[in-house]
């Protein structure tokens, strides 16, 4: 059995070495918030699946080639109409970083619940999904939607990041979206910005809103406090742990290291303080290195957030 099984929408990914309105190179590579995760979880020696519709332009050859190379199962990706959609990343101030997307009508859109059937069929420990799949049109809502339905009636363990995406969709459409949702996850992991999102209506305080999921069924609530490190509550109070702090080069897919770092930690039958453990070391990899996954560790590199800094190891 597979042990997570997400999906969603690869992206291709151009980032600037300086602003693009000043020119100059753009480096190329693969991501997507459920991509992330399935690399993190398959560097760590999971076995994890991504099905998604990828296009028959060379960059959709990219995303495949990409996926097989980290030893992620694709055995469930399609090819569909329409263009790779593309994200490109550029660094204003610091670590601020500012993303355009061009994935309108890509070929990651045309998803839909028949995609999923036949992975869903044959099962997994946990299933995984974003916000971000279900803000991509009604063709992937949809599947969205099947996949709770489906893992509701198998008893896998479903996990749902929020991972709202303001270029998507409103905060309004969001919510409608992601309430119903989230109430019926076990895992549900959201920013400290983002957890308004997915509560239900009417509560205000952050402890309103976990105990108000909490009353709805979700098992764990797991937030992320960015450089504060990340808290879980669940029934029997709350853990939180900071973050590592190592020199920042890029922010950007340190939340779904996060979640690769949770999940796997999850699947080894961890407590949530080891969870936490796993999770906030892995999105220290994540920032200390460029790109979305490119520096995520493999199991047994775990322990070099630990080295000295400027140590060679030899």
């Amino acid at each position: 059995m597979t042990d997570v099984l997400t999906f969603g929408e690869a992206l291709v990914t151009l980032r600037a070495d300086r602003p693009i309105r000043s020119g100059g190179a753009l480096h190329m590579s693969v991501a997507g918030a459920e991509v992330n995760v399935a690399i993190g979880l398959a560097r760590l020696g999971h076995r994890a699946r991504w099905v998604g519709c990828r296009s028959r332009d060379e960059f959709g050859a990219l995303v495949l080639r990409t996926l097989r190379a980290e030893n992620v199962d694709v055995s469930n990706v399609e090819q569909a109409e329409g263009p790779t959609g593309l994200a490109v990343f550029e660094s204003r101030i610091a670590d601020v970083t500012r993303v355009s997307y061009h994935r309108s009508g890509s070929a990651g859109s045309r998803l839909t619940p028949r995609h999923l059937k036949a992975p869903l069929r044959e099962g997994a420990r946990v299933v995984h999904m974003t916000g971000i799949t279900a803000a991509l049109g009604p063709g992937p809502l949809r599947a969205v939607r099947t996949a709770v339905s489906a893992v509701r009636a198998s008893g896998a363990t479903l996990c749902l990041d929020v991972n709202y995406r303001a270029k998507l969709w409103s905060r309004e459409t969001a919510t409608a979206t992601l309430r119903p949702l989230a109430a019926q996850a076990d895992i549900l992991v959201a920013s400290d910005d983002e957890l308004a999102l997915a509560a239900p209506g009417g509560t205000v305080t952050e402890a309103q809103q976990v105990e108000a999921l909490l009353a709805c069924g979700v098992r764990e609530i797991v937030v992320k406090r960015g450089a504060e490190g990340a808290e879980v509550f669940n029934a029997s109070g709350a853990v939180a742990r900071p973050a590592l702090d190592v020199p920042v080069e890029d922010t950007v897919g340190a939340g779904d290291a996060f979640v690769a770092g949770y999940l796997s930690a999850l699947l080894d039958g961890e407590p949530i303080d080891r969870r936490l453990e796993r999770a906030v070391t892995l999105g220290a990899f994540a920032v200390a290195s460029r790109g979305d996954w490119e520096g995520l560790p493999a199991r047994e590199e775990l322990g070099l957030v630990h080295a000295v800094p400027g140590s060679t190891l030899r």
